[in-house]
């Protein structure tokens, strides 16, 4: 009887302590791989996916373990989309403006040309509605969407000549990602998408004229100041550049409750720290740039209001032959009429005036 008793005992105490127990104790490991759109040597955006990865390895005490793989290692990093579609690997680290001959919707999850900044992207997105109109755009691909990073605003890319007027974008050969090569196209320049390891022998061939890329920090690494001369501002066409994570949502629905949390944590940190690197780092470069020969130039007043005006009938011909285009290009403007009423209000105004009077 004692022992009989002894055991019903043992017994109830292990239930006990396992029902106490975190959650995450109980759950079997999962192993996933995240393919990237970059290569290890950008260690701010490649390696903002890593971070991502080991993050949600501790916050689910390493039952949750993503690999990260760099562009090329599964797929090239202009496939990242297609695989994780196609549940050829379980998540992605990404750009979605590179889809958009796929369907130009998709610049909308990472930033349209003359569109919001990178804060009012992260508003739109989480609090005034864009999460659910991309996710249901996303969802037609067997895809979830989780903002994971953005670079800001992007420099206006390398140059081999001068960018003097409207007329020089005639027959302009530019790397361009994103809606900006079909804005550009409409000015006669004409736009091509190549991977960043190919950027470099292009412009080095004159097989292309210009480039655009992220900015300072990267572009240094990548080596463009070497046969391109011109440095232009601003990206008008990437105002946000928000980097996303993808999983394909055969592969999110068989996820535990708790493994979905760590992995949307962890994407929300790097959509901070991503950007906080580049901003430390992006000044340091920019000096060792110009030391180094690199000329700044900003481009010309006309160029940009050509360019703009090239980009509001850029969207409103899409708009008229997409339907998802023209549905959330509605709901966007609206929000950023308001977003930039505000902005204008406070933001602008002390910036302009740091900006022209700061001691430092």
């Amino acid at each position: 009887m004692k022992r009989r008793a002894f055991l019903q005992q043992a017994t109830a105490g292990i239930a006990a302590a396992a029902i106490a127990s975190p959650a995450v104790a109980q759950t079997a490991q999962v192993r996933w791989r995240m393919t990237t759109s970059w290569p290890k040597s950008l260690d701010t955006i490649y390696g903002s996916a890593d971070a991502m990865c080991q993050r949600i390895g501790q916050l689910t005490d390493g039952k949750f373990q993503v690999d990260v793989f760099a562009s090329g290692e599964i797929v090239p990093g202009s496939q990242v989309f297609d695989a994780v579609a196609k549940n050829a690997v379980e998540c992605g680290h990404t750009l979605t403006a590179f889809y958009v001959g796929k369907n130009p919707v998709y610049a909308f999850d990472s930033g349209v040309a003359f569109g919001a900044n990178s804060r009012q992207q992260a508003a739109w997105l989480y609090y005034g509605g864009g999460m659910e109109l991309m996710r249901d755009i996303f969802r037609k691909e067997s895809l979830i969407n989780f903002p994971c990073g953005n670079t800001g605003v992007q420099m206006g890319g390398w140059f081999r000549k001068e960018i003097k007027s409207v007329d020089d974008l005639k027959g302009l050969r530019m790397r361009i990602g994103g809606l900006g090569g079909n804005v550009l196209s409409r000015l006669g320049a004409v736009p091509t998408q190549i991977p960043a390891s190919d950027i470099y022998a292009a412009l080095e061939r004159g097989t292309i004229d210009a480039a655009e890329w992220i900015g300072p920090y990267d572009d240094e690494k990548l080596g463009f100041a070497k046969v391109a001369k011109y440095y232009y501002t601003p990206g008008w066409w990437e105002g946000s550049a928000m980097i996303t994570a993808f999983a394909n949502t055969t592969a999110w629905e068989s996820l535990p409750p708790l493994f979905k949390i760590a992995f949307e944590t962890a994407a929300n940190e790097q959509n901070l720290l991503m950007q906080a690197k580049y901003d430390a780092r992006n000044p340091e470069a920019l000096r060792r740039l110009i030391a180094g020969g690199t000329e700044l130039r900003a481009f010309p007043q006309a160029v940009l209001e050509a360019c703009h005006k090239a980009s509001l009938e850029t969207f409103d011909d899409i708009a008229s032959k997409n339907a998802d285009f023209k549905k959330v290009y509605e709901h966007w403007k609206a929000f950023m009429t308001q977003s930039n009423s505000w902005f204008r209000v406070a933001e602008y105004r002390l910036d302009a005036f740091r900006y022209s009077a700061s001691g430092w």
